[in-house]
């Protein structure tokens, strides 16, 4: 896990101008604003998604290891911190979600209980040594309609990833076909928006406080 004590990382007043704005839903950081992307390829979570995700994962996130896989510019990673997530790894590769990531931990004044992984997410998952797991929840966004990433993401979780009750939810497209496995998780459940899907994964044999 990456520590630091200050982030003083920003981007230029002309480049700030030119991004969207999201904000912080819930929790300490409520209403709190984020950059958004200026890119079109970086997509992104809607707010209405960004609700249903955290209404589903609600229960796991107060004190939680949270794995935000694919994570852009840290807006999934931030809400879990806000709401009380002990600690969130961001794995990223693209340089300008990075500079966003960063720019956004410094809004919010967030150094402790961060780790950031500027690298592709199969090469972290296959690096045993940058894991800092196990983690309680695990959030994917891949690269939308990417079957591929989907694959790739059911060969690479692995059993000393998780927690013996974790959860992972995959954000994707509702056309794109999703696996049955995720490693150890087993798919649960889908919910609908739009184009937009989310499905859950559980260990299989776990139930009880599936919304």
């Amino acid at each position: 896990m990456t520590r630091s004590k200050t982030l003083c990382y920003s981007l230029p007043l002309e480049s700030r101008r030119r991004h969207t704005t999201m904000r912080v839903i819930a929790g300490s950081l409520k209403g709190r604003r984020l950059l958004g992307p200026r890119r079109s390829d970086l997509r992104p979570t809607s707010d209405q998604v960004k609700e249903a995700l955290f209404s589903i994962a609600g229960a796991w996130i107060p004190n939680a290891a949270v794995l935000d896989l694919y994570a852009g510019t840290g807006a999934i990673g931030i809400e879990a911190l806000s709401r009380g997530a002990r600690r969130v790894t961001f794995v990223e590769s693209d340089p300008a979600a990075l500079r966003l990531l960063r720019a956004n931990l410094a809004r919010c004044a967030l150094s402790h209980g961060v780790g950031i992984h500027a690298g592709r997410v199969g090469k972290f998952l296959r690096h045993r040594a940058s894991w800092n797991g196990p983690y309680d929840v695990v959030f994917a966004d891949p690269p939308y309609a990417s079957e591929e990433e989907l694959i790739g993401l059911a060969n690479w979780l692995d059993e000393g990833l998780v927690a013996d009750d974790a959860i992972a939810i995959v954000e994707h497209a509702s056309k794109t076909p999703v696996p049955e496995m995720l490693g150890p998780l087993i798919r649960i459940r889908s919910y609908r928006y739009g184009d937009t899907s989310l499905t859950l994964y559980r260990r299989q044999g776990e139930v009880g406080r599936i919304p």
